[in-house]
């Protein structure tokens, strides 16, 4: 038996195998429809078959490529909960809220209609709420789920209240008649709307200062943690792609989600550094990761963001499932220093090569001077300094660093721009999800805080600043409700 198994054991009891029957079943159905999105993401790619999606429902592109993730994503948790889960008492419960929401994140994706987009948003955020709360013996998990309701209502209320002054100024109740109707729009509600939309979004993604409910819903089932981390907060990129003609009809706008998502992307990584357990440092990760999604959505790359998304998805699902119930505490390590003037020269060659493969392979070669270039910068510097991350947790030598870490760089990027690419493909029916900006202040401001902070992060600045470390630790820190205060059943094994 797990730690984490005996941590929930007060209120879980052995259920006979024979009850697994609706489990089962519902994984069944969900890897069926997974095969479903993969034939209709197949055909839609390469043209065969445009399926028509009966009112008030729509199938684009955008709708393609989320049920294909979603449908992979849902049934891998499926599948891995079957043996977690099977001594919960309360396993029937907990299925029929992974595959209900398995299905509203799909219908989301698919409805045409305001009221029925805001209404799949709060049955989304409502479901994730209550598999934080699975665990009800705890009064840290009522507690987390409370914590959770909270930011998702205030999240509803922003969302809806924003479409609710697109129909009134568009008159139109569907979401392609209102994305039409934009010139009805005056400039006052495009920013209001606009910041309603980001609200939304950051509060769902849980970006800064919104990230406390994520960094205190560890009391979640790993299944469903690897479920919210890998899908649920995905759904601020995905708002944000849905409405991109609203977003990006102004610069002013466009530069404000860019400085929001560049912020968090910062602080969360800094965040993970300061975590001391595993599921903290993969919140944190978490944080910078939606950052920089955010951050794709501002500087008009939509389709990069979508991209981002899947990728991270992919990775932070793993990262749970393969973490299980491990929490293990202790004191922060440092990872094996990489300096040298050798590998900080590689490192100089390798990101500017990694520029000029990933403008060519996503055919952004052009010298303009507008937020592609800074797209460019911000994706090299983030997978140099991941590269570097992974080589200095290894025993490597430093020759044998400095001759992987152009290949580690270069396989990532060549990665990141195939699925960009395919991406761009499936969203060219998509309005608005094109948009890149002229450079502003706010760009070239997020250019060198980026720059700042490789820098700091390489130098390990924000680890010998004892005041920067006891700032960071703050910010990190859960709910002091959902805590929780006694180890011992972590401990036992």
């Amino acid at each position: 038996m797990n730690s984490h198994d005996q941590v929930e054991g007060v209120d879980d009891q052995d259920t006979p195998e024979d009850d697994l029957t609706l489990p089962q079943t519902f994984t069944y159905v969900v890897w069926l429809l997974f095969s479903a999105s993969a034939l209709l993401l197949a055909t839609t790619f390469t043209g065969v078959y445009q399926p028509e999606a009966p009112q008030p429902f729509t199938f684009d592109g955008l709708t393609a490529v989320i049920w294909g993730i979603v449908t992979f994503l849902s049934g891998i948790v499926h599948s891995y909960s079957l043996r977690y889960m099977k001594s919960n008492r309360r396993v029937e419960a907990f299925y029929v809220r992974i595959f209900a929401f398995t299905l509203v994140v799909m219908s989301l994706v698919a409805v045409d209609h305001v009221a029925l987009f805001a209404a799949a948003w709060l049955a989304m955020s409502m479901l994730m709420a209550s598999l934080i709360g699975h665990v009800r013996s705890w009064s840290q998990a009522r507690e987390a789920a409370k914590l959770a309701r909270r930011y998702f209502l205030a999240s509803t209320a922003a969302l809806t209240t924003a479409l609710a002054v697109t129909w009134w100024y568009t008159g139109s109740t569907s979401i392609s008649g209102v994305l039409a109707n934009l010139d009805a729009l005056p400039r006052n509600a495009v920013f209001a709307a606009s910041a309603l939309l980001l609200l939304a979004a950051m509060l769902q993604s849980a970006l800064y200062p919104f990230h406390t409910w994520l960094l205190s819903s560890m009391t979640a089932p790993t299944p469903a943690s690897a479920l919210m981390h890998a899908g649920f907060v995905n759904a601020g990129g995905i708002l944000l792609t849905r409405f991109a003609p609203v977003i990006s009809l102004e610069i002013t706008v466009m530069s404000a989600v860019a400085v929001a998502g560049a912020f968090s992307a910062l602080l969360g990584q800094m965040l993970m550094s300061v975590q001391a357990d595993v599921k903290g440092k993969l919140g944190g990760s978490t944080v910078a990761q939606m950052g920089f999604m955010v951050l794709q959505c501002g500087l008009g790359f939509f389709s990069a963001a979508i991209a981002h998304l899947i990728l991270h998805g992919l990775y932070k699902a793993y990262l749970f499932l393969s973490n299980g119930a491990a929490v293990h505490r202790g004191k922060p390590k440092e990872p094996r220093k990489t300096s040298g003037p050798l590998l900080l020269a590689t490192s100089l060659v390798t990101a500017a090569a990694g520029g000029v493969v990933f403008a060519v392979l996503t055919g952004k070669t052009t010298l303009a001077l507008n937020t592609r270039m800074l797209l460019i910068v911000v994706v090299v510097l983030t997978t140099l300094h991941a590269a570097r991350d992974v080589l200095g947790r290894s025993n490597l030598y430093m020759s044998v660093r400095v001759a992987t870490l152009p290949v580690l760089v270069m396989i990532a990027l060549t990665a990141y721009a195939v699925l960009f690419n395919f991406i761009s493909t499936m969203l060219n029916d998509l309005p608005g999800t094109y948009a890149p900006t002229e450079l502003t202040p706010a760009h070239l401001a997020i250019a060198l805080a980026f720059a700042v902070a490789y820098v700091a992060m390489e130098a390990g600045w924000h680890t010998r600043s004892r005041r920067l470390y006891v700032a960071l630790t703050n910010q990190a820190h859960p709910n002091a409700a959902t805590v929780l205060t006694d180890r011992g059943g972590y401990d036992d094994e």
